[in-house]
């Protein structure tokens, strides 16, 4: 770079010209398919700085120029954005710490020479319309991993057009969809000028704000409104056609466990509240799913070679998916030897019985407490109800749960990552977006290891319903147990509410500093939470869509309004809210 600069009559000209030609190289490849995410954020590392190194040469040389102009030197323009191809702001929304798919975009978009206001995490409604306004930004980016945030969406949308807003709004992240995009966001928030779209990934980033901001605009938007517009039809069609079960009908169909014949497991080795402070990042390595990290940077083998490691040989991505698995292997031996992230979590194991009407469970502080009737917690669980082809149960996690009468038990743990965002801090101080995306992407598969890690410790150990149990780690993940650990938020149970029940029955946030947002994201954003059942019977499943009558008496049970609760499981209604 300072070779450059010397060859250049001004500091500007190294950032126009050669860094700019070569991102505009790696920007072009990226959209051809001829290169991979990865390199694309390495890219953006050496051109962040680069320019980093530049800034003081061009802060001086405009200096020079006021006092040569006889102008004040203080009066430098900061916010100088004209040689930029559009400007665009991205948000997390209110009450979602999540951000790791936000970074990356924000990066390949700022590859491609778009101006990006990244604003952070848990922004409010109000946030996101007063910076937009402040910025003059040209597109709105909204991101979100839990349910929760979809709702958020929504309300930013309406407020977008009650204000008059005119930018494009972008939609992304893990649990947005172009269904959801269609049906619930655009109906508030599109026009030609100003359409809603939903952005798969970073790789389509690009191609979606330039052609918003190109020529083409019109025709663009105009296919995706006539897309958009079909999805409604058919989605609203598909709820006409699809029946359900009233919800007393659905009960009635419920699974039937013989807890005679299959009795509940034995009593947990301890009862109560256990915390677990003393597990190394090295000592979970072993129990790492490394397929969602690849998912992560955007890798995808094809078959034969989709997933970990068959993915090094895919003749596509396998050569960049190694480099990538290499420099994560660099980094996790450097969190080992610092011990800069740590892992810390909570077990609960207590005394449970499926309530008298079959849909929720109660939990006891112990046998005392069950004897006397004293339940000191309740878990409220939803049932299928739509129609089935088959003479399946329609299931609720309150089937796996035997009722009075039975010493059953129910299980529940949080787990978190701690250390990443001081890890991202110092990386983003240094420029460095590679290596703040990669401790965020290794942060998220540490406390999923964590969390298989401790539920086989449970089962063998804590509980020790298994003890005999002697899974490899490749069994482990492919689920070979018995017993299931599905966690709130999750299609077995949708209702993010029910982390707070967890949150005061295992004292999260006192004794493992565990948090929840207002929208009931766990913080740290790298945290797992689960419910722990043992019935070799108990199985994972999607609740799916319900019908009023059943929000109604779930919203009872729980002592919530109406109105509240449909906001919680907006996503799963299988009917309008008013």
């Amino acid at each position: 770079v300072e070779e450059a600069r010397q060859q250049c009559t001004r500091p500007l000209e190294v950032i126009e010209g050669p860094l700019m030609d070569g991102m505009n190289v790696v920007g072009d490849l990226f959209g051809a398919g001829k290169m991979f995410l990865p390199q694309v954020i390495k890219s953006a590392r050496v051109m962040k700085k680069a320019v980093a190194y530049l800034i003081p040469f061009m802060e001086e040389e405009k200096k020079q120029n006021l006092i040569a102009a006889g102008k004040n030197p203080d009066d430098i323009d900061e916010d100088d954005d004209s040689n930029f191809a559009g400007k665009v702001l991205m948000a997390t929304v209110k009450g979602d710490v999540h951000d790791i798919g936000k970074n990356i975009v924000a990066v390949v978009l700022g590859c491609n020479n778009f101006k990006v206001y990244d604003i952070g995490v848990m922004c409010s409604c109000e946030m996101i319309l007063e910076k937009a306004k402040e910025y003059k930004v040209d597109v709105i980016g909204l991101s979100g991993l839990i349910t929760p945030s979809l709702d958020e969406m929504v309300v930013v949308g309406k407020e977008l057009s009650k204000a008059g807003y005119k930018q494009p709004l972008l939609i992304g992240g893990a649990t947005t969809s172009k269904m959801h995009t269609a049906v619930k966001i655009a109906p508030n928030y599109f026009t030609l000028e100003h359409p809603a779209i939903h952005v798969l990934d970073a790789s389509r980033a690009v191609t979606v704000v330039s052609s918003l901001l190109g020529e083409a605009k019109e025709d663009f938007v105009t296919d995706i409104m006539e897309e958009y517009d079909e999805m409604r039809e058919d989605y609203y069609a598909g709820l006409e056609d699809r029946n359900f079960l009233s919800f007393e009908a659905a009960k009635k169909e419920k699974l039937r466990i013989d807890f005679d014949a299959a009795p509940p497991a034995p009593a947990p080795q301890k009862i109560g509240v256990t915390v677990i402070d003393s597990v190394k990042v090295a000592d979970i390595v072993k129990y790492i799913d490394w397929n969602p990290f690849f998912q992560t940077w955007e890798l995808r083998g094809r078959y034969p070679n989709r997933g970990y490691p068959k993915i090094f040989k895919d003749e596509t991505v396998g050569s960049e998916a190694k480099k990538l698995f290499d420099d994560a292997q660099t980094m996790l031996k450097q969190v080992v030897a610092e011990e800069s992230m740590t892992l810390k979590g909570v077990v609960g194991l207590f005394p449970a019985n499926r309530t008298e009407d079959g849909e929720d469970v109660e939990i006891f502080e112990d046998e005392a407490s069950r004897e006397a009737g004293k339940a000191c917690a309740r878990f409220c669980m939803l049932r299928q109800q739509a129609e089935k082809e088959s003479d399946d149960p329609f299931l609720s996690q309150a089937d796996f749960i035997a009722p009075a009468g039975y010493k059953d038990h129910m299980g529940m743990f949080a787990v978190a990552c701690f250390g990443c965002d001081e890890l991202v801090a110092k990386y983003e101080a240094d420029n460095d977006d590679f290596s703040k995306i990669m401790a965020q992407a290794l942060a998220d598969r540490f406390v999923e290891a964590f969390a298989e890690y401790l539920h086989r410790e449970i089962r063998t150990n804590l509980w020790g319903y298994a003890a005999d149990e002697n899974l490899d780690e490749a069994d482990l993940l492919k689920i070979k147990y018995d017993g299931i650990r599905p966690a709130p938020g999750y299609p077995s149970q949708p209702d993010h509410t029910e982390k707070s029940t967890m949150w005061s029955a295992i004292k999260a946030k006192e004794l493992a500093n565990m948090e929840l947002s207002e929208s009931l994201s766990m913080i740290p954003a790298s945290s797992v939470s689960a419910l722990v059942f043992a019935h070799p019977q108990s199985q994972y499943f999607a609740v799916g869509q319900i019908g009023k009558d059943q929000v109604e008496s779930y919203a009872a049970r729980k002592n919530f309004e109406l109105s509240k609760m449909e906001r919680w499981l907006s996503p799963i209604l299988n009917y309008e809210r008013d």
